[in-house]
C-alpha cells in the first residue's frame, strides 16, 4: 500500500496536477492577453481536456482493483514495471491513464502555441506579447519535443508487460529510461515557466512597474527550453549507461539562463513601490523557495555529489523544493491574482494570509529536514527505518509540516468556498494590471473583448500600464496649462 501511495502521489504530482495546470492557465489567459476572440483549435482542446480527465480518472481507479494501484513508482523502470514483478490490473491502468493525459495535455499545448503564433491582436507583435503568454510559448516548445518521447517510452512498457522477456536485454530497460527522461527533465521546466512567469507578473504589478529585463528574459526562457532538452542523461548517472561528463557539463550550463530570470524578477521589485497583497506574498515567496531548489539541482547534477545523493531523500528534499516550494507557490500566486478575474469575486484578505504563512511554515519544516535525511544515508521509497538509525526527530519534524500543509490547504478551500458563496465584487481591475486581461470585465465575456469595451492600443508588453502612464502625462500637462 506504501508503495501504490509514492506512485499515484507521484504520478498524480507530475501527469495530473503540476503539468496540466500550467498548460490550463495558458489556455485559458494567452488569448485573453493576446487580445484574442478566442483560443485557436478549440475542439481539439476540448478533447485534449478529456483525454486528461479520463486518464486521471482511469489511473485512479487502480486502486478498486483486486491488486491495488500501479506499485512502481512514477518512473516505472522495467523489470519492477513489467508484468511479472507488477503484475494486476491496477499497473495496466496506470500506463493507459498515463499515456491519455499526456496525450491530452500535447493537444491542448499545440492549441496553446498555435494561439500564441496565428491569432494575436492588431499591434500585438511577438516582442510584445506578455511574459506569461512567451512562457507558454517556451513551454509549449518543450511539450511538442519532449512528451511525444514519454508516448514512446510507455508504448515500450506495454509491450514488455505483454512479452516481459523484452526487459531481459539491458538495451530496452536502458532505452527506456532514456525515452523516459528526455521526458522527465524537459516536464519539470513545463512545471516552472508558467509559473515563473505568472509570479514575474504579479511582482511588476505590485511593484507598480513594468517587469525588468523583459527583452533578456525571453531569451532566456527560449535558450532554457533548448537546453532543457539536452541534460536528461544526468538522471542516469549511477547507471554507467550516460556520458556523465556531457551531462554534467549541459545541466551546470543551465545556471547561465536560470540567472538571468532569478535577477530579473530580483530587478523587478527592487526600486518598485511594493504593494504586499496575497498574489505579492506568495511570488516573494516564490524565489527564495524555488532557489533551494535550483542549486540542489546543480548539486545532483553533478556526478561526485550524485552518486552519494541518489535515491536518497536528499532527492526527496530538492524535487519538492522545485515543485511544492517553487511551482505550487507560483500556481498560488496566479490562483490569487486571477482569481477575481475569472469569477468577478475577491477572496478574503486574511484567510489568504493565514494560507500563506501556514503553507510557508509547513512547506519548510516538511522538506528541510529530507535533505538532512538524504545526506545520512535515508532511502526514499522505503516504508519504516530503524529509530537507532537517528532518523526519527527528523521524520517527526516533518510530519508535524505535513499537518501544517493539510490544515493551509483547508484554510485554502474554506476561502474558496466562502468567497464564491457570498461574493464581493472584484471590479474589472482591482490590482492596477498591466496587461489585456485586466482591460475586459471581471468575468470576460463569450468573445472575450466588446465593442463597449474594445482593446486599448497595443503599445508594449505591458499596455495598461503605459495607457495610465499617458493619462498620468495628459493630466499634469492640462494642470501646467491651467
Amino acid at each position: 500500500m506504501y508503495n501504490q501511495l509514492f506512485t499515484i502521489h507521484g504520478s498524480g504530482m507530475i501527469y495530473l496536477v503540476m503539468t496540466p495546470f500550467a498548460i490550463g492557465l495558458g489556455v485559458y489567459l494567452v488569448p485573453l492577453q493576446i487580445g484574442a476572440p478566442n483560443i485557436a483549435l478549440p475542439r481539439t482542446t476540448l478533447l485534449g481536456y478529456w483525454l486528461y480527465v479520463t486518464g486521471a480518472v482511469i489511473m485512479l481507479a487502480g486502486f478498486v482493483t483486486p491488486l491495488g494501484a500501479h506499485a512502481a513508482g512514477w518512473f516505472s523502470y522495467p523489470p519492477l514495471a513489467d508484468a511479472r514483478y507488477s503484475p494486476g490490473l491496477g499497473s495496466d491502468m496506470w500506463l493507459a491513464g498515463v499515456f491519455l493525459a499526456t496525450t491530452g495535455v500535447i493537444l491542448m499545448g499545440w492549441a496553446v502555441l498555435w494561439t500564441a503564433l496565428r491569432k494575436r491582436a492588431e499591434g500585438m507583435t511577438m516582442l510584445r506579447m506578455p511574459l506569461f503568454s512567451w512562457s507558454m510559448v517556451a513551454t509549449t516548445l518543450m511539450v511538442i519535443g519532449s512528451f511525444p518521447a514519454l508516448l514512446a517510452a510507455l508504448v515500450l512498457l506495454g509491450i514488455g508487460r505483454a512479452d516481459p522477456a523484452v526487459f531481459d536485454s539491458n538495451l530496452w530497460t536502458i532505452g527506456y529510461q532514456h525515452l523516459f527522461w528526455f521526458y522527465g527533465h524537459p516536464v519539470v521546466y513545463v512545471m516552472f515557466f508558467p509559473y515563473l512567469a505568472a509570479v514575474g507578473e504579479v511582482l511588476a504589478t505590485f511593484a507598480r512597474r513594468p517587469f525588468f529585463g523583459f527583452r533578456l528574459t525571453v531569451l532566456s526562457l527560449l535558450v532554457f527550453a533548448g537546453l532543457s532538452m539536452s541534460v536528461w542523461g544526468h538522471h542516469m548517472f549511477t547507471t554507467g549507461q550516460a556520458a556523465n561528463d556531457y551531462y554534467s557539463l549541459t545541466s551546470i550550463a543551465l545556471l547561465v539562463p536560470a540567472g538571468v530570470e532569478y535577477f530579473a524578477l530580483l530587478g523587478t521589485v527592487l526600486g518598485g513601490r511594493l504593494v504586499f497583497r496575497p498574489p505579492m506574498l506568495f511570488a516573494l515567496a516564490f524565489i527564495p523557495q524555488f532557489l533551494i531548489g535550483g542549486l540542489t539541482g546543480i548539486m545532483v547534477g553533478t556526478p561526485v555529489i550524485d552518486y552519494h545523493a541518489h535515491d536518497s531523500y536528499f532527492v526527496v528534499a530538492h524535487l519538492h523544493y522545485v515543485l511544492f516550494a517553487g511551482s505550487a507557490f507560483g500556481l498560488f500566486a496566479a490562483f490569487y491574482f486571477w482569481f477575481p478575474k475569472v469569477t468577478g469575486a475577491m477572496l478574503h484578505e486574511r484567510l489568504s494570509h493565514a494560507h500563506f504563512w501556514l503553507l510557508v511554515a509547513g512547506t519548510n519544516l516538511t522538506f528541510l529536514p529530507m535533505f538532512l535525511l538524504g545526506h545520512e544515508g535515508m532511502s526514499r521509497r522505503i516504508v519504516s527505518y530503524a529509530e537507532f538509525d537517528g532518523f526519527g526527530t527528523l521524520n517527526l519534524l516533518a510530519s508535524i509540516g505535513a499537518a501544517l500543509l493539510a490544515v493551509a490547504m483547508l484554510v485554502f478551500l474554506y476561502n474558496v468556498y466562502v468567497s464564491l458563496r457570498f461574493p464581493r465584487p472584484a471590479g474589472d481591475d482591482p490590482w492596477q494590471g498591466q496587461t489585456l486581461e485586466w482591460a475586459t470585465t471581471s468575468p470576460p465575456p463569450r468573445l472575450n473583448f466588446t465593442p463597449e469595451r474594445p482593446l486599448p492600443p497595443v503599445t508594449s508588453y505591458a499596455p495598461l500600464y503605459d495607457l495610465r502612464q499617458r493619462r498620468l502625462r495628459e493630466r499634469a500637462e492640462d494642470g501646467r496649462a491651467d
